[in-house]
């Protein structure tokens, strides 16, 4: 029973932050003002938009694997590492004072993500 209570958690995971990245990397791409209004202003706008493409297409990558219901280590190593990675960037950042503090709300998001993938790959 445990296994498969892992498995539907993580399935849920995949879709939650999948959907969360593919959403946040479009809006960057597809409308940078309104993107700046929520989340400060930006002097190199190509550098928003690339880091809104791999976002998206993190994004895409874990809803394609909740579509298939797999979560071997590459797609753990993705999703968490890239959980791990943004809330680094956001805290190191937003706490120096370089970006909104918006961006600590994204990084607490983002550590639950990763919290939330250790319980499920526990729970497998």
């Amino acid at each position: 029973m445990g296994g498969e209570t892992g498995e539907r958690m993580a399935t849920w995971i995949a879709r939650v932050q999948g959907g969360f990245y593919l959403l946040t990397g479009l809006w960057a791409i597809v409308d940078i003002d309104s993107f700046q209004r929520v989340t400060g202003p930006k002097l190199d706008l190509w550098l928003v938009k690339t880091v809104g493409v791999l976002v998206v297409v993190i994004g895409v990558s874990l809803l394609a694997a909740a579509r298939e219901r797999r979560y071997g280590a590459p797609v753990l190593v993705l999703a968490v590492g890239s959980a791990l990675g943004l809330a680094g960037i956001d805290l190191v950042y937003a706490l120096g004072g370089r970006i909104s503090p918006i961006y600590l709300l994204d990084a607490a998001a983002e550590i639950v993500l990763a919290a939330l993938w250790g319980i499920a790959r526990a729970r497998r």
